[in-house]
């Protein structure tokens, strides 16, 4: 697989021009990740720089980037096997460029990149982008009984 991103051909969901979405780990401001998702992203605020350092060191990693100057502007990250489950998390777009189609086309990153794998499952827990993810097919679980959790709820 490669690191940079290229969506298929006449994609509803691609990047708007000047961005560019990439898996290479050497790429991520982790200075930058941090301090979005510890200070505003409502499912882990405080938590610390090593525990997120951890998280994406055990995870597969999708940043977009502006093309021009290379800052990172998004954030999403992947528990995954790659051969049978995977979990999205801790998406994150910067509030300076909300609103023009990057998180739906990150989102549509995450799954086309996972695709390949044949994957059973896909699972992301939101409490406000519901709408996000269901412009590239996530659906609500029809069954959430079946489903259960071990700490934080």
């Amino acid at each position: 697989m490669t690191d940079e991103y290229v969506a298929p051909d006449g994609s509803e969901h691609a990047l708007p021009d000047g961005y560019q979405l990439s898996t290479d780990p050497a790429r991520l401001d982790l200075v930058r990740i941090h301090a979005w998702l510890s200070t505003d992203a409502y499912w882990c605020i405080g938590r610390p720089r090593a525990k997120q350092d951890a998280a994406i060191a055990g995870s597969l990693n999708f940043g977009v980037y502006e093309e021009a100057s290379g800052r990172q502007v998004a954030y999403a990250r992947v528990v995954t096997d790659h051969a049978t489950f995977a979990y999205l998390c801790d998406v994150y777009v910067d509030r300076s460029v909300r609103g023009k189609g990057i998180g739906v086309a990150l989102a549509a990153g995450v799954r086309d990149h996972l695709a390949p794998y044949g994957m059973r499952r896909i699972l992301l827990a939101t409490g406000d982008a519901h709408g996000v993810y269901e412009k590239v097919g996530f659906t609500a679980i029809d069954n959430p009984r079946q489903w259960m959790v071990l700490g934080e709820q």
